[in-house]
């Protein structure tokens, strides 16, 4: 199901074989939350610009539309246009991080949606229901994502419910997948490594995970609060400790230098919503730094956002300039043009990644790329 093709130190290049097409990793997934971009972006440009696997989100595509709809209209595929490999969170971030009044309990969480404030619960059982209803190509276990600083007294019972809850992840997937009304019967599960800055903490719970043998593993509640250098370090102890023959999935990070750092560090799957957020209010990557279009310097910029890249806007000759002056008119072009770009910036950045690990020459790509991140254009 995953192959390990080549490595450069710590950092792999694989290819994951699915129902819905083959992952060659490291890969950026594109988050479409709602099942779309935001921006404007349809499934048409994400084949366009290269995206290997969509992103989305569990809990809002339970709490508006419904996805017991999804699944009677043919499954997120079907509904959203994008035949490839999708990946649907568990909700679980989004329960914890939206969610008021919230409830927790060993059965699950009780809680009211952001959305029009109706009772909600959600456990296991009903995460992998919603997913399996989604059809996704990868579901995540439902877990809970505790704040990176939260104290040890409360961060180690959550682990060990965390760890309950897996397990019933599993046998509710597996009995979903045996159903003969269910989308994707092969749908995969990847579990969830938690511990927030404890690497105590996250190094057992990476080696209780790994005996389940899942088709992957993610390591969560990272970027929610702690330092870059805590997250490398508990990086650093607990990829070593997840199976280096399966994929390993670091949620919600980040920066292209978090991911050189961490694919550095074995990590093969990530998504993150910057790109498309920044991109929405004018901001967009380059080989030299991120660069706010707003600023007055580029009001006469003739100059693409980038020379040598092949998105829509600078391939279709769309100066730095014309973009500016889209936003300051307010028109949505301007938008689409910007999340279009730092999409297939992100998507770049993953295939120069695959080849500089290919060719065995990872770290000095690396140490180049960032340096390059702080230069002038």
């Amino acid at each position: 199901m995953y192959k390990l093709l080549s490595t450069s130190g710590n950092a792999k290049n694989g290819l994951l074989e699915t129902v819905h097409g083959e992952i060659e990793t490291p890969v950026f997934m594109n988050v479409a939350t709602a099942g779309a971009i935001k921006g404007g972006v349809s499934a048409d440009d994400l084949r366009s610009i290269k995206t290997q696997v969509m992103l989305s989100n569990t809990y809002h595509l339970h709490v508006r539309t419904g996805d017991e709809l999804i699944k009677e209209l043919g499954g997120l595929h079907s509904f959203s246009g994008w035949h490839g490999p999708i990946l649907t969170d568990s909700g679980g971030f989004q329960v914890f991080s939206l969610a008021t009044l919230r409830k927790i309990k060993e059965e699950g969480v009780t809680f009211r949606s952001h959305v029009d404030g109706r009772k909600i619960f959600m456990g296991p059982e009903e995460s992998m229901t919603i997913q399996s209803n989604l059809g996704s190509t990868i579901a995540m276990a439902f877990d809970e994502c505790p704040n990176a600083l939260a104290d040890r007294a409360y961060v180690q019972p959550s682990v060990d419910r965390t760890t309950r809850w897996l397990l019933r992840c599993r046998d509710k997937l597996n009995e979903l997948n045996s159903r003969e009304d269910t989308i994707n019967p092969h749908q995969l599960l990847f579990g969830i490594n938690q511990g927030a800055i404890f690497e105590d903490i996250r190094i057992d719970h990476a080696r209780r995970i790994r005996e389940l043998d899942l088709p992957g593993y993610a390591i969560g509640g990272l970027a929610v609060g702690e330092t870059h250098e805590q997250m490398y370090h508990i990086l650093d102890v607990t990829v070593p400790e997840l199976p280096k023959e399966k994929p390993v999935y670091l949620m919600g990070v980040g920066t292209p230098e978090n991911i050189l750092e961490a694919v550095d560090r074995g990590v093969d799957f990530f998504d993150c919503v910057y790109p498309s957020r920044n991109g929405r209010h004018g901001h967009v990557y380059t080989a030299h730094g991120k660069k706010n279009l707003l600023n007055k310097r580029y009001e006469k910029d003739l100059r693409p956002i980038e020379e040598d890249c092949p998105c829509p806007a600078c391939k279709g000759g769309y100066s730095r300039a014309y973009i500016r002056h889209l936003f300051k008119s307010g028109e949505i072009l301007g938008l689409r043009f910007a999340v279009l770009h730092n999409l297939c910036f992100y998507n770049r950045l993953m295939e120069k990644i695959r080849a500089a690990i290919k060719e065995d020459r990872f770290r000095i790509f690396k140490e180049e790329t960032i340096s390059g991140f702080h230069e002038q254009d």
